[in-house]
């Protein structure tokens, strides 16, 4: 299993729409690819229907080099839908690959079972699929109900768990926004490893 996360890096509107549109393509292409693709995380972006973050796990024979293909920079040229008359049309947005961090000891972690939310019809309301994992120590806590099934949640809000895990320590001393800030920074003075033009999300040629 390999973790990727789309992050606009604290950039403006425009770049939390630009990773809703990667994450269309992500999908579609790891469909392609036969990929098996679960998205386990977001975090909201400014304007309805757009994402600061989204974390997938990536699982198959081709999930490394599709991750491969995605990870570095992501430029979108486009002309801002939410400020017509903006000069600027170059947005830029952050790929990043994890690999799945070492099992957790189970004494480490609390897992409940809940019922999974939102969309899904009568397979969301009878069964407790849903699975929060919680480490106890730290009281960092996610939730997975991307499968159907208790025991493949459990293993997927294990990995995440664990990646964040990994996270909280290597910025322990460091301010997430301040972080973020940077990252958006360099993301600018990169080189793309993807280009999109237009409102469409085109690939470039």
């Amino acid at each position: 299993m390999i973790l990727l996360q789309i992050s606009s890096a604290l950039g403006p509107a425009e770049c939390a729409l630009a990773v809703a549109h990667a994450s269309k393509v992500l999908e579609a292409q790891a469909r392609q690819q036969q990929v098996k693709v679960d998205l386990l995380e977001t975090r909201a972006g400014p304007v309805p229907g757009t994402f600061e973050s989204m974390v997938f796990a990536l699982e198959g024979p081709n999930a490394s080099s599709l991750a491969d293909s995605w990870e570095g920079t992501v430029q979108w040229i486009c002309i801002s839908p939410y400020r017509p008359r903006h000069r600027r049309k170059n947005w830029f947005i952050g790929v990043s690959r994890f690999a799945v961090a070492p099992d957790l000891e189970s004494s480490a972690v609390r897992i409940e079972t809940l019922r999974a939310s939102g969309p899904g019809g009568q397979h969301v309301n009878k069964t407790e699929s849903a699975v929060r994992a919680t480490h106890l120590a730290t009281g960092l806590s996610v939730k997975v109900q991307t499968e159907r099934s208790q025991h493949a949640n459990k293993r997927l809000a294990l990995a995440l768990l664990a990646q964040k895990l990994l996270e909280r320590q290597e910025n322990h001393q460091i301010q997430a926004k301040a972080q973020l800030r940077l990252q958006h920074h360099q993301l600018q003075r990169g080189q793309a490893q993807r280009i999109y033009y237009g409102l469409k999300f085109e690939l470039a040629p």
